[in-house]
């Protein structure tokens, strides 16, 4: 199916009935086949559609200023409820979601505090945790690295994750860590990726972390060219280097979005390890990198973060916490 645009709105509607509204989804710009963020969500939905055998509405955003627009028009014909993906919907939404008290909406990786907003987001430090503990396990200089994307708050969320479970398994550890920069650019800039993976190399670090979109592909080709390893984010990304990914730290965006479907329920929600919210991907790529005793080592720390007996510092609580301000 080819992305919708605003002007055949009409025609997204014809499968709703007056019985029960469809819901909506509005991926944003990256489009539902990203192979990432919105292309989790897209499997969420489908998921979905095969369960129940019904339809529902969908957007792919192509440039900012249709945000606000396209989920006026899906409440306006009626979608309950409106999932938005990703944090850039947040103000859009808000605004909308005023204006339709009565419609159901949910942003994916935001907070929008209304009555009828369901906010889910996730708790990225605790599969950061579990990645950093792997890091450590796997390396054999005592010296991981980490390259985070835009300089936001919940990038160093991952890396306060991350930097933990490195310090739990191995106290003597050293981490590096960089960010690619302070704009939206530092999205998409493999090739910076690479330098600062390079950089860190250089210095000892045989394990790297990239919490950084699509600037991550430049970090694991520099993995793959040096012989050292690689974990990739958000979405399953041990396919792209196999044999240097250790594994990714996937957001299960796709469960957020199936349980809004499921059961709508207003206010703020956050996904973790007990919610099968974040996991290490394993797979076919990476089977043979996880021996059987590390894979016991990483399912006993698991268990005792789900369980709370090992807390996970959380850089958006506390900055503090993370050695780091």
């Amino acid at each position: 199916m080819k992305p919708l645009r605003l002007l055949p709105f009409a025609a997204l509607f014809c499968c709703a009935t007056s019985v029960q509204a469809a819901p909506a989804v509005i991926f944003d710009m990256g489009g539902k086949f990203d192979k990432s963020f919105n292309e989790s969500a897209y499997r969420g939905v489908e998921k979905w559609k095969a369960e129940t055998q019904q339809s529902y509405l969908e957007f792919e955003i192509s440039n900012e200023t249709q945000r606000v627009q396209a989920l006026r028009r899906m409440a306006e014909k009626g979608a309950s409820p409106i999932i938005s993906i990703g944090f850039a919907q947040a103000s859009a939404l808000e605004q909308v979601a005023k204006q339709f008290p009565k419609t159901q909406f949910a942003i994916v990786d935001g907070v929008v505090n209304l009555p009828n907003v369901a906010s889910i987001t996730f708790k990225e430090g605790e599969g950061s945790f579990l990645a950093g503990a792997l890091a450590a396990l796997k390396s054999k200089s005592g010296k991981l690295g980490f390259v985070g994307g835009m300089d936001i708050p919940l990038i160093r969320k991952f890396q306060c994750g991350y930097e933990a479970g490195v310090k739990a398994v191995n106290p003597k550890a050293e981490t590096f860590a960089n960010m690619t920069g302070t704009t939206a650019t530092a999205w998409n800039d493999p090739t910076r990726g690479a330098e600062l993976a390079k950089a860190q190399f250089a210095k000892g670090v045989d394990v790297v972390f990239a919490a950084a979109g699509g600037t991550g592909s430049g970090v694991y080709q520099a993995a793959k060219d040096a012989g050292k390893f690689a974990i990739g984010v958000d979405s399953n990304q041990n396919h792209l280097q196999p044999g240097t990914m250790l594994t990714s730290m996937v957001k299960r965006v796709d469960v957020a979005v199936y349980n809004v479907l499921k059961g709508f329920k207003p206010g703020p929600q956050q996904l973790g390890l007990k919610e099968d919210g974040v996991v290490l991907a394993i797979d076919q790529h990476n089977d043979k990198l996880l021996t059987p005793d590390l894979r016991k080592r990483l399912d006993a720390i698991q268990a005792e973060i789900v369980a709370g007996k090992v807390k996970v510092p959380d850089y958006m609580v506390n900055p503090a916490d993370c050695g780091r301000k």
